[in-house]
Formats: C-alpha cells, sequence, structure tokens
C-alpha cells in the first residue's frame, strides 16, 4: 500500500449504546474469522452500558471495596478503566501481518488518529513517554488497550467525551495518577457518531501512511 494516494477504508459501522460483553465477544469472533480469512476487517464505534474492565495481568487500581458498576476482565492489555454514557469507543479489527505493522506501530497510528481527530476540534494534546493513551492539559482524554491474536488486532481505543466524574472517582484510571479529562472542557462535540466518523477518516489516513 506505501506509494498510493488512495485511503484505504475498511468497513465501518456506529453502533449506538452497546453492553460490554456483547461488543468483546463480537470483535473475538470477528478477529477469528479475518485471521483465517473468512471475513473482511471492520472498525466499529459505540457507547456502552456503564462498566468497568481491567486487562490481561492488569494492577488492581481500584480505590475502594466495591466499583459503582460491573467490572469484567478481559483478553485487551492495559490496567483497570471505565466504559460507559459520554464516551465513545472506537474499535477496528485489523491485520496487523497483512498491513506490515508491528504492535508499536498500530499504536502509533491509534494516537495520532484520535490527535488528529482532537486536532481538528481545535483541542491540543499529547503522548506520555511509557504510558499509551493521549493526554491534554486537564488529564487522560483518551485511553488503550489492544489484543494481538494471529496477527489481528482488536480493542482499541476510549475518548472520553462528556464522562461524568463520579465513573472515574473509583479508581486511578490506568494507573497514572492522572485525572480523566473530557472532550466536552475543551469544545462542544458534535454528536458520538458523527464524532466517530470523524476519527475513522483521521484513522485511516493513518492506517494507509503506515502501511505497506
Amino acid at each position: 500500500m506505501q506509494g498510493s494516494s488512495r485511503l484505504y477504508t475498511p468497513a465501518f459501522e456506529w453502533l449506538g449504546r452497546q453492553p460490554y460483553e456483547l461488543m468483546w465477544r463480537r470483535m473475538r469472533l470477528r478477529a477469528q474469522a479475518i485471521a483465517d480469512h473468512r471475513s473482511e476487517e471492520i472498525i466499529w464505534s459505540c457507547e456502552h452500558e456503564p462498566v468497568y474492565t481491567t486487562g490481561r495481568r492488569g494492577i488492581n487500581n481500584c480505590l475502594g471495596a466495591k466499583l459503582p458498576a460491573p467490572f469484567i476482565e478481559t483478553d485487551r492489555g492495559g490496567e483497570t478503566t471505565f466504559h460507559g454514557p459520554g464516551q465513545l469507543l472506537f474499535y477496528p479489527v485489523i491485520h496487523l501481518r497483512e498491513h506490515g505493522l508491528a504492535v508499536k506501530q498500530y499504536v502509533y497510528i491509534l494516537e495520532q488518529s484520535c490527535m488528529n481527530m482532537l486536532s481538528n476540534l481545535g483541542v491540543k494534546s499529547e503522548r506520555r513517554s511509557g504510558f499509551p493513551g493521549v493526554w491534554t492539559t486537564h488529564g487522560k482524554i483518551s485511553a488503550l488497550g489492544l489484543r494481538v491474536s494471529k496477527g489481528v488486532a482488536y480493542h482499541g481505543m476510549a475518548l472520553n467525551v462528556s464522562v461524568e466524574s463520579r465513573w472515574f472517582s473509583a479508581i486511578n484510571p490506568c494507573g497514572t495518577g492522572s485525572p480523566a479529562a473530557n472532550l466536552s472542557s475543551f469544545c462542544t462535540s458534535p454528536p458520538l457518531g458523527e464524532l466517530a466518523d470523524i476519527w475513522k477518516t483521521c484513522f485511516c489516513f493513518q492506517l494507509t501512511l503506515q502501511s505497506i
């Protein structure tokens, strides 16, 4: 794909409000089908019902004995975090081997696509060395967690748009000690479905740019 001026655009679906476990199962099945060459790559985006999730071998960064929403151990990387109303989930299911990408390159693509989307909205953001995700002057605005199986990556990123602070007050977000920031603190955000479409375009541009 290197040297091509054509934007690579896999299928994209905005799914609205979805239970976390349903989406997790959907991603696992699609990743397996892509690895077996039975299905094509896809980008899913949604909002979740309130849930706390943690990654494989994740450190317990809960601040109390009881969380105010269900807790699920997943197969992604990363620490405990919150997903729920007011947050945009971005879930590409991508065959890294087919694109000639290492995991670190793919993490860069995801982070950069988020940063470019925020820049389009007039919001300045940055990376922090050693901590996957995206930060602003108000704190961490987007968390990242991945699973790669048979060369196919799934899970993705979560962008805080207008999440109530009480959900994050129950945890140390991703173990960084940094507060969670909302996009709504910086600008008036488009509806989540429209924002997902902007993110998809930024992601596809970076994927095209970085792929072989």
